[in-house]
């Protein structure tokens, strides 16, 4: 669709390095600041599908800026500045190698390895007798590897996690306070709005000796939420859960026979479906924040962008 960033292609003053993610584009400056653009893209399955979502970026951005400032007094975080909707600039971090992911429920990829017979998850055991989307005694802790553009993430444990030298002990156990104390702030706010934080995924830097929570937090490509309300109930009958993730969009590309297995193609996704899977963000972003959502003018879009960013390095 016209008035999606799909992709960008800007040369900032003082830019050194470019990096294109799976939504994010990511502009370096300097060698201090990072500019990240969200973009409309949507990916799943790892692929990154072939249409643009219009106000998905402005809707995981602006999610992401107001959970990174309700919880810098847990840990600095690499965000300074918001200067477009899509756009948050701060501290160029070097990231640690692994992916902190946080689960308070047995669901998704852990319900399908326990339904196969596993009883451990990246090393930590899970009890015998649980049923889908139960929730732990408490939150566990399933770490993976960072994979490169194209790959998968890997589970890794603890153990290997220290054992191989990717990050130090003491580093990793400050991580882990780190994940577990953002968990419980996320399940306290999901809870004010009638919502279950299932699992999510934190993302750590390093800059200066000193660690900060880097990318996106809470937001629904990174995090499952169950709606409070009912869930007792549809557990106690074995149902589905209601929830509020792009989980529809998986399962939208499974009913049409595609789930990222070799040999498989990608499903025509029309206008109309794009504008539904929009329409679903929106109503992530309204419930998860519980403001009304303002659409940004997007009518030359990408030169409000640019403006926005030079204006602000202009500034400093």
């Amino acid at each position: 669709m016209s008035e999606s960033v799909i992709e960008t292609n800007f040369n900032f003053p003082k830019q050194t390095n470019f990096y294109k993610g799976k939504v994010r584009d990511v502009y370096n400056v300097g060698n201090e600041l990072m500019v990240m653009i969200v973009s409309d893209r949507i990916s799943a399955y790892d692929q990154v599908l072939p249409v643009g979502i219009p106000y998905k970026g402005q809707v995981l951005n602006q999610i992401a800026a107001k959970f990174l400032d309700a919880t810098a007094d847990i840990v600095p975080n690499w965000k300074t500045a918001v200067p477009d909707p899509m756009v948050t600039i701060g501290h160029k971090c070097e990231p640690y190698a692994i992916e902190m992911i946080v689960r308070g429920y047995l669901t998704g990829s852990s319900w399908r390895s326990y339904k196969k017979g596993s009883r451990s998850i990246c090393g930590v055991a899970i009890s015998d007798g649980m049923k889908e989307h139960q929730k732990f005694a408490s939150p566990i802790l399933t770490p993976t590897t960072k994979a490169e553009q194209g790959e998968h993430d890997e589970d890794i444990s603890r153990e290997e996690i220290i054992s191989r030298g990717i990050i130090s002990e003491e580093e990793y156990v400050q991580l882990e306070k780190y994940s577990l104390a953002l968990f419980e702030r996320g399940t306290e706010i999901a809870s004010e709005k009638g919502l279950i934080l299932v699992d999510t995924k934190y993302e750590f830097g390093k800059k200066d000796g000193k660690i900060y929570l880097i990318d996106e937090i809470h937001t629904p490509d990174s995090s499952r939420y169950f709606y409070a309300d009912g869930y007792a109930e549809r557990f106690a009958k074995n149902e589905n859960q209601k929830q509020l993730s792009k989980e529809f969009v998986r399962e939208w590309l499974a009913e049409h026979g595609f789930q990222g297995l070799e040999g498989q193609s990608l499903p025509e996704i029309t206008e109309e479906f794009a504008s539904q899977i929009s329409e679903r963000y929106i109503e992530l972003y309204e419930k998860i924040i519980g403001e009304k959502f303002v659409k940004a003018d997007i009518n030359n879009v990408y030169e409000r962008i640019e403006g926005n960013i030079i204006g602000y390095l202009g500034n400093l």
